[in-house]
């Protein structure tokens, strides 16, 4: 079983052995899901994306101008102050 130690600034270096097989490299993220309390999974986050294109895709919504977003987010901001 691979382990790692906790710094005093919280952080862990994941063993080689873990990175190899989470398919890690320098500079990838990961992400820490917790799967029931106390436990969590550390899940590659190193997808592109690219692979969401098209997953929230709805043919019965009007496509929206970047005008209507502009004018969305600028009316969510006042309300939010």
């Amino acid at each position: 079983m691979a382990s790692a130690t906790v710094t005093s600034k919280g952080q862990i270096t994941i063993p080689a052995k873990v990175r190899s097989a989470l398919g890690l490299n320098a500079g990838d993220r990961v992400e820490f899901v917790e799967i029931e309390k106390g436990k969590f999974a550390v899940i590659p986050a190193t997808r592109s994306i690219r692979e969401l294109e098209g997953r929230f895709y709805d043919s019965r919504r009007k496509p929206v101008s970047i005008e209507e977003m502009n004018a969305a987010i600028r009316r969510d901001a006042a309300r939010s102050r």
